[in-house]
């Protein structure tokens, strides 16, 4: 593999960015060397600024349902920015993509629109806070909402590899209000509701979590949180910035059939933009500025090129799409994992239709407990280098969910089982 460029760059990088990048999930930190240079994507593949190819399972992180550069995500972005990048005011396009969402989204009556998963989170917790005029939060422990104060404990993602459970600079006063919880764990969700049941503004969780791998929540324990927070008059909100539109249109809470008081979105709504949104029940949306007196605002949300590309790409999610992409990645999975348990290894794939991660262990992942007893560290690492040198890009950490595309051909899956089927899983390489 040739990375001249791509080490020349980064070593660049380096003098003007912190780390060399703008967010640390990108360092190769968890996989070691220097990270690669990307410069084009199309369909399922990337290319890096060395002229190697890779086919993409990281695919910005999850966001990239329809693959890189789709032709009518393309069109939908160049035709807007011949009218203007950004106009500060309301447009057809937030209207139309809005819609959609309502019409899909079982929980969202209304909708607001900002710029990342963590505007959403953030926003939606404050919002809750101001409908029921309480201060306590439930999160559960290896969840990750973004880098808002108030959720950085306990939390998952590339926050899993720092020395505490939280973040420097996030002080007390933030994390006091907030109770972390282990996932999956319906009698510790009880206690703590029924000791905090006039405080808890909110409990906002991944129904599944894609940040410490893929853990889709046990049904039962989904179900108590709704029985609960509904008796407590406590707002439940899904985070399904990962998992909104990616196993059906409806997310997480339409295949479950049990419905949040709020969802937050990004990633794949955004069709490859920065973006995010919020939405959930009219009598709480409507407390939301300037219907009601809770406070958000932002010069960029709904920008037009991010509204019509995201909502081209919605508008290709049809069930045809999903039930060809979700089999392929049910057969794969099935394939890979056969392999593994007739060869006796400490090693499976925990799948969430297209969602998916590695674990290094034979045994199911329920926790976040689990979860970091289930990563493969140095022995990852190695699985990383040994795809990259066949031409497979993963996400560079194995806390990280990897992600299957509607432009990935059963050849591709084919090379990618193949792959890990020829990996030293023992690590006597």
């Amino acid at each position: 593999m040739k990375d001249r460029n791509s080490k020349q760059i980064f070593d660049e990088a380096k003098q003007y960015m912190v780390g060399g990048v703008n967010s640390p999930a990108r360092s190769f930190g968890g996989v070691g060397g220097d990270p690669l240079i990307m410069k084009k994507g199309e369909g399922a593949k990337l290319f890096d600024a060395d002229g190697n190819t890779y086919t993409d399972y990281c695919l910005s992180w999850g966001a990239l349902i329809c693959g890189h550069a789709h032709r009518n995500a393309v069109l939908a972005a160049k035709k807007t920015a011949e009218w203007g990048f950004s106009f500060g005011t309301t447009t057809k396009a937030e209207v139309e993509i809005a819609r959609h969402i309502v019409e899909c989204v079982p929980s969202i009556d209304r909708v607001r629109f900002v710029n990342s998963g963590t505007e959403a989170t953030m926003s939606a917790i404050r919002l809750s806070r101001g409908f029921t005029r309480r201060d306590r939060i439930i999160k559960f422990d290896g969840c990750y909402h973004g880098h808002f104060d108030d959720l950085l404990t306990a939390a998952g993602s590339g926050v899993a590899v720092l020395p505490s459970s939280s973040s420097g600079g996030v002080p007390e006063s933030h994390v006091s209000n907030t109770l972390s919880l282990p996932y999956n764990d319906i009698e510790a969700f009880e206690k703590a509701v029924e000791k905090n049941k006039e405080r808890i503004a909110c409990v906002i969780v991944e129904p599944v979590s894609g940040n410490m791998g893929v853990i889709p929540s046990e049904k039962d324990f989904l179900k108590r949180a709704r029985e609960l927070t509904e008796k407590y008059k406590i707002v439940l909100i899904f985070d399904e910035v990962m998992s909104g539109f990616r196993p059906g249109a409806g997310g997480v809470q339409g295949d479950y059939g049990i419905i949040p008081d709020m969802t937050c979105l990004g990633k794949i709504i955004g069709g490859g933009f920065p973006v995010g949104a919020y939405g959930g029940r009219e009598d709480i949306m409507e407390h939301l500025a300037p219907s009601g007196g809770v406070y958000q605002a932002g010069t960029f949300s709904g920008n037009p090129v991010v509204m019509r590309t995201g909502l081209a790409t919605l508008r290709l999610l049809n069930e045809n799409v999903y039930r060809t992409l979700n089999k392929r990645c049910r057969d794969f999975v099935g394939e890979v994992n056969g392999f593994f348990t007739e060869n006796d290894l400490p090693v499976h794939l925990a799948a969430y239709y297209s969602m998916m991660s590695i674990r290094f262990r034979k045994e199911a992942v329920r926790n976040y407990k689990d979860a970091r007893a289930a990563a493969g560290g140095a022995l990852y690492a190695k699985l990383f280098w040994h795809l990259i040198e066949r031409g497979i890009y993963w996400p560079p950490a194995d806390l990280e969910a990897f992600f299957v595309s509607a432009r990935h051909t059963k050849k591709d899956l084919d090379h990618l089982a193949a792959a890990l089927k020829e990996f030293d899983w023992e690590g006597r390489k």
